[in-house]
């Protein structure tokens, strides 16, 4: 056996043996499953060193259940569709579809140099045909049940991106990809009515038992739920009525003026051929040239204009002006508010700065509060007044009694409310799944028939650049016949928003060769569902939520057993270099490349797994690197310079000496540390860190020890081999290898550890006096307790402090301290 590690040789021969033998081949079996996924990447042809953290981590966790004994699938796929190849395309003058292959090679052999163990049988592509067939029966499933729906919708639009963005993907109203200003469209969009889900959304939370506590937040925050209710306010001289939404009906009869949305569908009609028409079109086109931040922050300017009309408060009866505001928005409630300024502040600094009526309806149990009073809104609860039917009851008594009220009397409702949206999905883009829909002039719209899928891309496509999905000039696409009538008819352009493919590619994992449907319902619900998730928190709101919806129409469906799609979710944290996140436009990229060149899978592995916790971000060092390279050559040096001794021992360890005891106590306290550390508490860096100890205490014991005790150590090197089996799987495949094991490192079973050699025969037992650390003592780990108070008494530390006082308490923390209280 070589003294020096080669790295570039193991790595290759066992990557190859891996690949030959299917070591990571996965089948159902008569034996407790584990579904391990990472989320899938783009393609975007490099790796970079939020992909080497990201699948490492999984990939210890996978040959780390395989070993104890679990069934375990660990698939890897290519979220494949999307604007970055279409970019491409026109940037390089590559089709879409060549560019993305080309990727995916690319990638594949850079994770296979990771020696990531993935069942590459399994391997989707959501570009596929045979992948997004099925993406689109699930659009039909959906449009069957009512669930999918078209509608005109004003839409965020890159000019230069040439499509339809998600919120998200707005920053600062500049399109987070090329920095162009987003303007607002409005076209006919398709969308998934989530908003179904969205009751079962939150009250399924109490399944996500293994997600952080984070991330449940920042879903609930998104769904928004609210409970109040919808009113309808007359409007004077018009049969038309404002319907709002309000969670302090309440507060009701201190509603002095009403506030629609610039937006709002009503405003037009209700201003037109009115005095102040011109004026309200004018403040309404300045209105929309404001984000929503500078709209609706806290500290932002509410701005209004007076529209002339009146409304009826249906509880006062009284008139009301209606204004418009820039703080109130479409997009939630009804765009229509009644304004109670006296409790809501921004209510309260609009009406100050417009001389509107300010009505005091709930005040402080023990003070009287007037308008004139008022320097801010009183939002506290308290005592409602000035309300007739409700004075002096408590605001939640107040709630429920008006609530009963305006449905008694036909003017109001009690609803939930959301800030929750359905999901936009129709992009005009090339690069995406079609749509399956076909518009026929005497049928309208028509699904294409299940048996019709896929509807393929076309590969013959101009990238015109004029603000049409690509396909919108391909006459061969757009053309067909309608299913039903059989007349010429028009595909849909559109296609289908990137989220759509990663909600549910974790279903084709399971089965990616069946042919009948989306997924085989026998083998999903085998293994499903995903008991290890691991992404970033960017994904932390939409495509979890997106996943979550998928997964329980399919539930109500009838298709899988489970109602949650991802059981332990772990969020890994960012690779930074210097502090800030890597990109190529700051030029602070480290290149993983470079890395496996210079020093191996292995130590690009070990370095980045120990460096820091999984679930925070990770500073890049080069002294890291070279540290964890350090530690790998002191294993293999453990083995090849005692290759000899260790391959020659036969029969079961004795332990004789002290030395030997304490070392077989390491072992086992090892063993336990990393068994908790990953099984438990996904803590990885601390794994690595028990495994180093155990390393030392070997050289300790070579060092030291004159008589080795061969038997033990042979033990030790075979358990310190198996449980850094995980984190640097071809150094330990060639270790195990060298030490005589025909079969893989990676199928042998996770060592055990025993709780009796992790027993200490002594024990530091800490000793104060009224608290204070007075001395400590070394001790049999079983003595009594009776016989601890005694000894620790006779210590001459003590004893001194001791002097002429009275022992009033003795106090006993088992193997830890003993605290005398004297006076």
């Amino acid at each position: 056996m070589k003294e020096e590690y080669n790295f570039k040789e193991v790595e290759a021969q066992w990557q190859q043996y891996w690949e030959e033998e299917q070591v990571y081949k996965s089948e159902i079996q008569d034996k407790d499953e584990y579904y391990v996924l990472e989320m899938f990447p783009y393609p975007s042809g490099n790796l970079h060193m939020g992909h080497v953290r990201n699948y490492s981590l999984g990939d210890v966790f996978a040959r780390f259940r395989r070993m104890e004994g679990y069934n375990v699938l660990h698939p890897m796929g290519w979220d494949a569709f999307g604007l970055p190849a279409e970019n491409a395309a026109i940037e390089r003058d590559i089709h879409p579809n060549d560019w993305t292959w080309d990727n995916i090679e690319n990638m594949k052999e850079q994770f296979k140099m990771l020696g990531l163990s993935y069942d590459w049988e399994r391997e989707v592509a959501t570009c596929h045909p045979d992948y997004y067939r099925w993406t689109q029966w699930l659009f039909l499933q959906l449009y069957k049940e009512g669930l999918a729906y078209k509608e005109k919708s004003v839409v965020n639009w890159c000019p230069s991106c040439q499509t339809v963005l998600a919120n998200e993907q707005v920053i600062d109203e500049e399109c987070e990809r090329c920095d162009s200003q987003v303007i607002d469209k409005e076209l006919e969009q398709w969308f998934f009515k989530i908003t179904d889900y969205a009751e079962q959304l939150l009250d399924d939370h109490h399944l996500l038992e293994d997600w952080p506590q984070r991330v449940k937040t920042m879903q609930k925050n998104w769904i928004g739920r609210s409970e109040g209710a919808v009113i309808e306010f007359a409007i004077e001289g018009s049969d038309e009525a404002l319907e709002v939404f309000t969670t302090r009906p309440d507060t009701i009869y201190g509603a002095t003026y009403m506030v629609l949305a610039p937006e709002h569908p009503l405003v037009e009609e209700l201003v037109t051929g009115t005095d102040q028409e011109e004026e309200v079109k004018e403040f309404i086109a300045q209105i929309k040239e404001q984000d929503e931040e500078e709209r609706t922050g806290s500290d932002s300017e509410k701005v209004g204009i007076d529209t002339g009309i009146k409304a009826i408060n249906p509880v006062t009866e009284e008139e009301v002006p209606v204004m418009i505001a820039n703080y109130v928005l479409m997009d939630y409630g009804t765009g229509a508010i009644m304004a109670v300024p006296a409790h809501d502040e921004r209510d309260f600094d609009f009406a100050k700065k417009y001389d509107l009526p300010i009505r005091v309806v709930i005040q402080p149990e023990d003070e009287e509060l007037t308008a004139e009073q008022l320097e801010e809104a009183y939002t506290e609860d308290g005592v409602v007044v000035n309300s007739e039917i409700l004075n002096g009851l408590s605001v939640d008594e107040a709630f429920d009694k008006i609530i009963a009220y305006l449905e008694e009397e036909g003017l109001g409702q009690k609803e939930v409310n959301y800030k929750l949206r359905d999901w936009l999905i129709s992009r005009q883009r090339y690069w995406g799944t079609p749509i399956p829909i076909i518009y026929c002039d005497d049928c309208g719209i028509v699904e294409v028939p299940e048996s019709d899928l896929p509807v393929e891309l076309p590969t013959d496509v101009e990238f015109t650049g004029t603000g049409q999905s690509p396909l919108a000039k391909a006459e061969d696409f757009i053309k067909t016949t309608c299913p039903e009538c059989g007349q010429e008819a028009e595909r849909e352009v559109d296609t289908m928003d990137t989220f759509v493919d990663s909600s549910w590619y974790y279903l084709r994992y399971t089965s990616p060769d069946f042919t009948e449907s989306a997924f085989d319902s026998k083998r999903a619900n085998y293994w499903m569902n995903v008991d290890q998730y691991i992404g970033g928190i960017e994904h932390a709101i939409l495509h979890l939520l997106y996943s979550r919806f998928f997964m329980k129409f399919l539930h109500d469906q009838g298709y899988v057993d489970y109602k949650e799609p991802f059981g332990d979710l772990l969020t890994q944290g960012m690779v930074l270099l210097d502090g800030a996140k890597m990109s190529k436009s700051k030029g602070n990229i480290v290149d993983p490349l470079e890395i496996l060149d210079n020093y191996g899978a292995d130590v690009a592995r070990l370095f980045i797994l120990f460096a820091a916790p999984p679930e925070r971000d990770l500073d890049w060092s080069d002294e890291g690197v070279e540290g964890a390279e350090r530690f790998l050559n002191r294993v293999w040096r453990l083995v090849a310079q005692n290759i000899d001794q260790l391959k020659d021992v036969t029969g079961d360890f004795e332990i004789t000496t002290d030395a030997d005891k304490k070392l077989h106590r390491q072992l086992h306290v090892t063993i336990k540390d990393v068994t908790v550390d990953v099984g438990e508490r996904k803590q990885l860096n601390t794994a690595i860190s028990a495994i180093m100890e155990l390393v030392n205490s070997a050289y300790k014991y070579l060092n030291d020890v004159q008589e080795l005790n061969y038997q033990l150590l042979r033990a030790v090197v075979e358990k310190i081999i198996l449980v850094l089996a995980p984190f640097a799987p071809h150094m330990t495949e060639e270790l195990w290898s060298q030490l005589g094991f025909e079969d893989s490192v990676h199928q042998q079973s996770w060592p055990e550890y025993d709780e009796e050699a992790i027993k200490k025969d002594e024990i530091t037992i800490v000793i104060q006096v009224n608290g204070k650390v007075r001395d400590k003592v070394e001790v049999a780990a079983d003595i009594s307790e009776d016989k601890l108070k005694e000894l620790v008494k006779k210590q001459d530390n003590v004893q001194r402090y001791l002097e002429g006082k009275e022992v009033v308490k003795e106090i006993v923390v088992p193997q830890k301290l003993v605290n005398l209280v004297v006076k």
